[in-house]
């Protein structure tokens, strides 16, 4: 799905980008776009949760040191996403409902926190 040429760290990164998308698409989410990338920035994941258009940062970390997966998103990260976002929703004549969500990896655990961005 994600391609041929990618370095062991990127084809890790993939893996962890498919597990949180398989939990988060047994949690009701459907998928609508993987890895949009713009000049701005990248958001990993684009889902609908009911009439909700949902940017997911998918962040992984082996430990929990430092603060863990969910405190490596940097103010300058968060600007990147909401710059990414703002570029995505361009295309909606009616901007729909939407939230930022991150789903966190740590030491193999899945979070998923909603709604923890504001863009």
């Amino acid at each position: 799905m994600w391609g041929l040429r990618l370095s062991p760290k990127q084809r890790q990164g993939r893996a962890w980008e498919d597990a949180a998308l398989a939990h988060l698409q047994r949690s009701g989410l459907v998928l609508i776009e993987a890895n949009f990338a713009c000049k701005g920035g990248e958001i990993d994941l684009v889902m609908r949760d009911g009439a909700t258009l949902v940017f997911v940062e998918v962040r992984q970390r082996a430990g929990v040191t430092h603060g863990g997966a969910a405190a490596s998103i940097t103010p300058a990260k968060i600007r990147r996403l909401v710059r990414a976002a703002s570029v995505y929703l361009m295309r909606f004549d009616a901007p729909p409902a939407c939230r930022f969500d991150v789903v966190a990896i740590d030491a193999g655990q899945l979070a998923w926190l909603r709604n923890v961005i504001e863009g």
